[in-house]
C-alpha cells in the first residue's frame, strides 16, 4: 500500500456567538478554523488529520508536504514522526499529520487505533472542560446544566489579572455543587499576551493559589507556570498540596523527560495533535507509567484532534481523566465537531466510550467539509 494522493483543506465555521477563550485574552474568536489532511491509498483507503487553524497559515504546506508522503508505505509510521521532528527546524509543528497514517492502518485492519496500540479501556470519566472566564453566576448555571448532561467533574479557568476573581467563582461552584469534582487550569504554559492583558504567575503566587484550591479539594491545578520552566516546576511541587499537571504544549519524549527526571509534575498532558503524534503519545505514556505518573492528554483542538486523544487514552492503563472541550452557546457539539458525521458525547454516566469505528474511530463528513471548505 502507498499513498497516491494528498488534499489540505482549509474549513470555517462561523460560530453562533463570538467565544472568548480565557487564553487568548481580548480574542474575539467568531469562526472555528481547521486544517483538515486527506489522504489516499492506492487501496482506496483514505486517512484524515486535522490541526487549529487561525487563518491561512497553513498556505503552501501541501507543496511543502507533498515530496515527503507521496508514495510512502502508510504502515511506516515511525519514519513520519522522524519527518515530524525534522520539520521543527523550520519552526513548523506538524505532528498532527501522523493521526492520518494510524487512520489508515486501522481501517486496512479493521480496527480502532486503540486496540492496535494494545488497548486497555473501552470508556474513561469525562470533565468537562470551560473554556471562558464567566461570572459566578454565569458559571453556576453552566454547572448545573453539564450536571443534567451526565458530568460529574468541570475544569475551570483561572486567568483574570487578579487570581481572586477566578478563586471566588471557585469557591461558589464548590459550595453549591459539593459532590463535583473540580480541576483548575491557569494557561500559563503558553500565555499569550498582545491583544489584551495577560496575568503571569511566578513560583509565590502559584503556590499561593494552590494552597487555596487544596481547601476546595480540587483534583489538580494545571499549567501554573511556563511551559519549559522544568525547575519552577519541581520547587513548586515539593510544596504544592494539590497535585500538578502540565505538557500541552511541550513537545516529543525529551521535554516530557524534564519532567519526569525532576519529579515535577503529577499529570502529564501531551496532545497527540501538538506534542508528538500517536505514536510519541503513547511513549510518554509509557514513560510517565514507569515513573508513576498519569497522563491526561489536552484535547481542545476539534473534533477529529479529540478522537485522536481517546485513542491513545483507550491505550494507557495510567490515563483515568478525559477532556471534554465544551463551553456552548460558542464552543458547543456542532462547533468544535461540524465535519464528523456526529458529535462525540458522553453516557449519563460521565463517560465518554473511545470510538471504536476503525482508525480513528469516528467519520469525517465530506459534505459537511465541502460546505465549509473557505474559499
Amino acid at each position: 500500500m502507498r499513498i497516491i494522493g494528498m488534499q489540505l483543506r482549509l474549513l470555517e465555521y462561523p460560530l453562533s456567538t463570538p467565544f472568548y477563550p480565557s487564553w487568548l485574552p481580548g480574542y474575539p474568536q467568531t469562526a472555528h478554523r481547521v486544517q483538515l489532511l486527506t489522504l489516499e491509498t492506492d487501496e482506496g483507503i483514505r486517512g484524515y488529520a486535522a490541526n487549529v487553524a487561525f487563518s491561512q497559515e497553513g498556505a503552501g504546506l501541501q507543496h511543502l508536504l507533498l515530496p515527503f508522503l507521496f508514495g510512502r508505505d502508510p504502515f511506516q509510521i515511525e519514519q513520519v514522526v522522524q519527518i515530524c521532528r525534522s520539520a521543527t527546524f523550520l519552526g513548523l509543528r506538524l505532528w498532527w499529520i501522523e493521526m492520518a497514517f494510524w487512520d489508515i492502518l486501522g481501517k486496512a485492519t479493521g480496527q480502532p487505533i486503540y486496540r492496535l496500540l494494545g488497548g486497555y479501556q473501552e470508556r474513561i470519566k469525562a470533565y468537562a472542560s470551560t473554556g471562558e472566564l464567566k461570572s459566578v453566576e454565569e458559571r453556576l448555571d453552566y454547572i448545573a446544566q453539564i450536571r443534567e448532561m451526565g458530568f460529574r467533574a468541570v475544569k475551570l479557568r483561572f486567568h483574570h489579572m487578579d487570581w481572586r476573581e477566578d478563586m471566588a467563582v471557585a469557591r461558589q461552584v464548590r459550595a453549591q455543587y459539593p459532590e463535583m469534582e473540580i480541576l483548575v487550569d491557569a494557561n500559563m504554559g503558553w500565555r499569550v499576551a498582545g491583544m489584551g492583558d495577560a496575568p503571569k504567575w511566578d513560583i509565590a503566587t502559584a503556590l499561593r493559589v494552590a494552597e487555596e484550591l487544596a481547601e476546595l479539594g480540587v483534583v489538580w491545578l494545571e499549567e501554573p507556570l511556563e511551559k519549559h520552566d522544568y525547575e519552577g516546576y519541581r520547587r513548586l511541587r515539593e510544596k504544592s498540596p494539590v497535585a500538578l499537571a502540565a505538557g500541552e504544549m511541550n513537545q516529543d519524549l525529551h521535554e516530557f523527560r524534564e519532567f519526569l527526571l525532576r519529579d515535577a509534575l503529577d499529570v502529564l498532558q501531551p496532545d497527540v495533535s501538538l506534542s508528538g503524534g500517536i505514536s510519541t503519545g503513547k511513549k510518554i505514556a509509557g514513560m510517565a507509567e514507569a515513573f508513576g505518573k498519569q497522563i491526561a492528554p489536552h484535547t481542545w483542538t476539534n473534533g477529529l484532534g479529540l478522537a485522536a486523544n481517546l485513542q491513545l487514552m483507550g491505550a494507557c492503563p495510567n490515563c483515568t481523566w478525559a477532556e471534554f472541550p465544551y463551553e456552548p452557546p460558542g464552543w458547543d457539539l456542532k462547533a468544535r465537531d461540524y465535519f464528523l458525521t456526529e458529535p462525540i458525547t458522553i453516557d449519563p454516566d460521565g463517560y465518554i466510550t473511545i470510538p471504536a469505528k476503525p482508525g480513528l474511530g469516528v467519520e469525517v463528513d465530506e459534505d459537511a467539509v465541502q460546505h465549509y471548505t473557505a474559499t
